[in-house]
């Protein structure tokens, strides 16, 4: 009984943090009168077509397609991310080698550049080497450990591994990236689970960039196809339509992060660390 409180209290921020989201499924099937006239998410009826229409989108290609275009960009960048990231971070926390201060500070001033700066840079590069209107701008910075925050985070998980773990696998004959990949990956799995999953939701969101990098419509990813369907001026439109586009969109992020967290709790028990 002594708890109540704190489990009425959690219930209480529990239903505001997700009221948002049933909102946002109830709007979808509300008429634009209704979405404007009241904040309670339950519709006055449910119609199914609306769905049907949010699929199809106003352009030639349905949401099928826009879903293709995006995990072509982020299946990729996950996996170059994740690679790139690890492979930094253990250079840093395992190995000596000259300026490796330097280097890992140039690295911690690097995550504190706003992203904005570097967008005409890299519009200009990639513009010279002819791959705009191509997903590489999007998928190659992932493969030279671009996110500077994932090395970092990465760094402090490998040093709170015992160095005994390294010195005992080279005792059974292991290499550096055997020693990796068989000890201490296994170790720092939520770490590695977190930056994939962040990953996904990043690409998943970002918009920005391939509003810059892409031009054809026929390569647009979800984000930009979602734009699609609100016209210049921002009205003469459903609503209701973009709202189910949205909550569509939302379906592979939930589940990503809901799949996820299955893993990185297996993935603390696995690791055989508690810190």
């Amino acid at each position: 009984m002594k708890k109540l409180p704190f489990y009425l209290l959690l219930t209480v921020v529990a239903a505001v943090m997700i009221y948002p989201l049933l909102w946002l499924v109830g709007a979808s099937f509300k008429t634009n009168d209704e979405i404007f006239s009241s904040v309670w998410f339950m519709p006055e009826s449910v119609d199914m077509s609306v769905y049907r229409s949010a699929w199809e989108t106003v352009t030639p290609y349905d949401m099928g397609h826009y879903f293709l275009n995006t995990f072509l960009i982020i299946i990729p960048k996950t996996i170059l991310t994740v690679f790139s990231s690890v492979l930094v971070a253990y250079g840093f926390a395992r190995f000596d080698f000259p300026l490796k201060r330097l280097f890992f500070t140039l690295l911690i001033a690097g995550m504190f550049i706003p992203s904005i700066v570097t967008v005409m840079p890299m519009y200009l590069f990639w513009s010279k080497l002819g791959l705009l209107d191509t997903y590489v701008p999007l998928i190659a910075p992932a493969a030279f450990a671009g996110e500077g925050m994932f090395v970092f985070i990465l760094v402090q998980f490998f040093k709170g591994v015992p160095r005994e773990y390294d010195e005992a696998a080279r005792i059974d004959g292991c290499g550096s990236l055997r020693t990796l990949w068989y000890v201490l990956l296994p170790c720092i799995r939520p770490a590695v689970v977190s930056i994939e999953v962040f990953t996904f939701l990043w690409t998943m969101n970002d918009f920005l960039g391939p509003l810059i990098m892409i031009h054809s419509v026929e390569k647009y990813p979800l984000s930009l196809a979602l734009r699609l369907s609100v016209d210049s001026t921002g009205q003469g439109y459903e609503q209701r339509k973009i709202i189910a586009m949205s909550v569509i969109g939302l379906i592979p992020s939930i589940a990503i992060f809901s799949l996820a967290q299955k893993k990185f709790v297996s993935g603390i028990t696995a690791g055989g660390l508690t810190g």
